[in-house]
């Protein structure tokens, strides 16, 4: 297939654009920089430069795709504060795609959670901005578009993570001087080796059925406070339970760190044949490439 994938050069598109090639698809990835765009082409993928806002531009490469693979979102407003408006932005991105592939079965992959049926879930899930975009993409189904929808956890890992939870906690570890986690500790966070990702997002191109809802967890769900008895350990400091009324200013501009979710994915394992190879997360932090350097 041709592919088109947004967010080609980042960390979990890094990963996907050499699987995909490794399997034979052609991919054209979006570069919105003369760094990104070297990324890409580096890769063995044809560069297609835009960005996010360039709407016209999306709708005619989707058009000339077998496939898109939409990764990108716009993190640098998010972080600014305004989740809303980056949700808004990539609303924008999925209707444009929608436009270009309405009627054409042609496969739109996107990131997110459609509703479970498990009140406590659906509730977490509608809070978060992203959910309506989720919601678009799974009706699209009914316009004639294979979609599928990929729940990715909350930790990623990797030497490709540089700005993801695992980094800001180390971070935040590295400037106060203790590894902390709230209360207990009990809160759990799923998590992937981000080269499985990358052959789920395989997996689920060459087979999965329009309209499947995958969960990409390897591990359902690790505590914060084993997550931070690790990073305590590598940096030879106290790993610490912050009470929570400290938490806001003890994890400034994190407010993710009480997150408790699990994401079990024995289906999507059943359905795709997806295996999970490489080390979990604890693992990966003890092998030293977090620590090695800060991207700070």
């Amino acid at each position: 297939m041709r592919v088109f994938v947004t967010g080609a050069s980042g960390h979990i598109g890094s990963a996907v654009v050499p699987e995909l090639i490794q399997h034979g698809h052609e991919v054209v990835g979006l570069a919105r920089s003369d760094a990104s765009a070297a990324a890409v082409e580096a890769m063995g993928a044809e560069v297609r430069r835009g960005d996010l806002g360039g709407l016209a531009g999306l709708r005619e490469a989707a058009a000339g795709a077998d496939a898109v693979i939409h990764l990108a979102f716009d993190h640098a407003t998010m972080m600014a504060g305004d989740f809303a408006g980056a949700a808004a932005t990539d609303m924008a991105v999925v209707q444009a795609f929608g436009e270009a592939l309405a009627g054409t079965d042609k496969t739109l992959i996107g990131v997110g959670l459609t509703p479970t049926g498990d009140a406590k879930r659906d509730a977490a899930i509608n809070a978060n901005p992203r959910s309506a975009v989720s919601r678009a993409i799974a009706g699209l189904t009914e316009r004639g578009v294979r979609t599928i929808l990929v729940a990715i956890p909350p930790v990623a890992h990797s030497s490709r993570d540089q700005h993801g939870f695992v980094p800001i906690l180390i971070k935040i570890a590295r400037d106060t001087g203790v590894s902390g986690y709230v209360g207990n500790g009990a809160n759990r966070w799923p998590a992937v080796h981000t080269l499985d990702l990358a052959r789920l997002y395989r997996l689920a191109l060459d087979s999965a059925p329009a309209g499947a809802q995958l969960y990409g967890a390897a591990e359902s769900g690790i505590t914060l406070r084993e997550i931070a008895e690790t990073i305590g350990h590598e940096l030879d400091i106290p790993a610490v339970s912050i009470p929570a009324g400290q938490a806001a200013d003890h994890f400034k501009g994190f407010p993710f760190v009480t997150l408790d979710i699990t994401m079990p994915s024995a289906e999507t394992r059943q359905l795709l044949g997806w295996e999970p190879v490489h080390p979990g997360l604890i693992a990966d932090l003890e092998h030293g490439h977090y620590f090695a350097a800060s991207p700070w």
